[in-house]
Order: C-alpha cells, then sequence, then structure tokens
C-alpha cells in the first residue's frame, strides 16, 4: 500500500485531518532536534551504532524533503538547521575522537 494511502488511514482512524497530523509530526521533529541540541554528549557515531542514523543523516532527510519541495537548501545550511549552529563550530565544541570499539562498531553496521 502506498505510504500516503497508509498515512491517511491511520490519521482518519484517529480523527485527525492532514494538517492536524503534519503539525503534530512538525512539533514531535522540533522536539527531537533540541533534544540532540541538549544532549551534545551524544556522539554521532553512537547513535549510528545504536540506532542507524544521526544527526547528519537528519540533516541529509532535510536537506532531501527541501529539494522534493523545490526548496534550496545547502548540506551545511540543513547541518546548521539540525545543529542548531554551523556544523564546524558543534564539531570543534563537542564532539569527540571515535574510540576503537566505537569504529569498529561502526565498521561491523556497515557491513549489513
Amino acid at each position: 500500500m502506498p505510504q500516503v494511502a497508509l498515512s491517511r488511514m491511520k490519521a482518519e482512524k484517529h480523527d485527525m485531518d492532514e494538517k492536524t497530523k503534519t503539525e503534530l509530526e512538525a512539533a514531535a521533529f522540533r522536539r527531537l532536534l533540541n533534544h540532540l541540541r541538549e544532549r551534545t554528549d551524544v556522539q554521532n557515531i553512537d547513535m549510528m551504532n545504536l540506532a542507524g542514523f544521526c544527526r547528519n543523516c537528519l540533516s541529509n532527510w532535510f536537506q532531501d524533503a527541501a529539494g522534493e519541495k523545490g526548496v534550496e537548501l545547502s548540506k551545511e545550511e540543513a547541518r546548521e538547521i539540525v545543529y542548531g549552529m554551523p556544523y564546524a563550530e558543534w564539531k570543534d565544541k563537542y564532539q569527540t575522537e571515535a574510540t576503537e570499539s566505537q569504529k569498529a562498531a561502526f565498521e561491523a553496521a556497515a557491513k549489513h
């Protein structure tokens, strides 16, 4: 079943129109971004190893969604939206060097 049709069925099941559903999704996404901005101790490599995505993935998805709507958004602009600051600044402030065990877990996960 196409994703749009499935999404519409789920919204109807909860007496929710598409506009409300979109607003709720946007609110949840903003909350996720705020949570990730506060949890600067959580490294992207740990997110990748545990969940299969990270802040950079969210940035890429945001950029892809913008492109689908005809909105030009650079990689750096998308990252700044997700990180809440320029990516280079976030890296300087919060990114740590990956440990050997983090790198090994990343490589093992990448093989799947």
